[in-house]
């Protein structure tokens, strides 16, 4: 088997992957991700124990349980570059053998929710309420560094999408899917559709400060798109590298938002941490039951 040499995967003195500072044994299977660090505490606060409490740079995690499932909640911070880190990571720490730096002939898939914050891009998608993110669209470059294929449906909605939206600026658009074992748990109550991920929270998403844009017609052009029943609910800067990655990887991904804004009624949440409040409390006890 090949091994992977030293300056490819970072092992720490105690045997932690690098960035996220853990071990194999620290990680559980089922992963709650978080942008902010600060909404790790705010998670594991309804742990019944915590075993594990690390930190390094913006990868703060938590292992404990929720009754008889064993949770790791582990913060990302902003944006597809990060995801890029933390997801290889984690399957690194399950997938590949520290000692010998090779990769284990048993695949061991991971269920990796993340929990977050977006906007709305459909007026009938209220601030404060839950979206399901059926696909994840990228209009960032990851997973162009990767070989991600696409199905059929999936490459028609990318091309209808590319067409409707117009895009320029090399913008090349990839889709990933939700996996199709967990969001069946997350049906009534919650709102489903494509979620946008942008590498950015002005320009990228259509707004205007200083700086004119290249795609000004962006967000009217996204929540006009439609393909079959298919539509764009909502735009932020994690799913689609999440989704993509967890393909390629063999894991089960998902993107849970609670909505604190909507774009289209030009409206923000007036208590943003009672929404992720209501969003932990709604999600938590069905990722305990998967």
């Amino acid at each position: 088997m090949n091994r992977i040499a030293e300056s490819e995967l970072i092992i720490t003195k105690r045997g932690a992957i690098y960035h996220i500072d853990l071990t194999p044994e620290e990680v559980a299977d089922t992963i709650i991700t978080v942008g902010d660090p600060g909404r790790v505490a705010k998670v594991s606060k309804y742990f019944d124990n915590i075993e594990v409490k690390q930190e390094h740079r913006e990868f703060v995690s938590h292992t404990g349980y929720i009754g008889k499932k064993r949770i790791t909640v582990i913060s990302t911070g902003i944006g597809p570059d990060n995801i890029d880190i933390a997801i290889n990571e984690l399957d690194a720490l399950k997938n590949i053998d520290l000692t010998t730096r090779t990769i284990k002939e048993k695949h061991t898939p991971l269920t990796i929710i993340r929990l977050g914050t977006s906007g709305a891009l459909q007026e009938h998608i209220p601030v404060d309420s839950l979206v399901v993110g059926t696909h994840g669209l990228g209009l960032d470059n990851l997973l162009h560094y990767y070989q991600l294929a696409n199905n059929n449906e999936e490459q028609e909605i990318l091309q209808q999408f590319v067409a409707h939206t117009q895009l320029t600026g090399n913008i090349q658009p990839y889709l990933a899917t939700a996996g199709a074992s967990v969001i069946k748990h997350f049906v009534g109550g919650f709102h489903h559709g494509i979620t946008v991920t942008c590498p950015g929270f002005y320009g990228p998403q259509g707004r205007v400060l200083r700086l004119g844009l290249s795609n000004p017609m962006l967000v009217e052009r996204l929540t006009t798109f439609r393909f079959g029943n298919h539509f764009i609910s909502n735009f932020e800067m994690e799913t689609s590298a999440i989704y993509g990655l967890g393909k390629l990887l063999g894991h089960n991904c998902l993107a849970v938002n609670v909505i604190v804004a909507n774009r289209v009624r030009k409206e923000f949440s007036k208590d943003g941490d009672a929404a992720v409040e209501k969003l932990l409390q709604t999600c938590l006890p069905i990722i305990e039951k998967i």
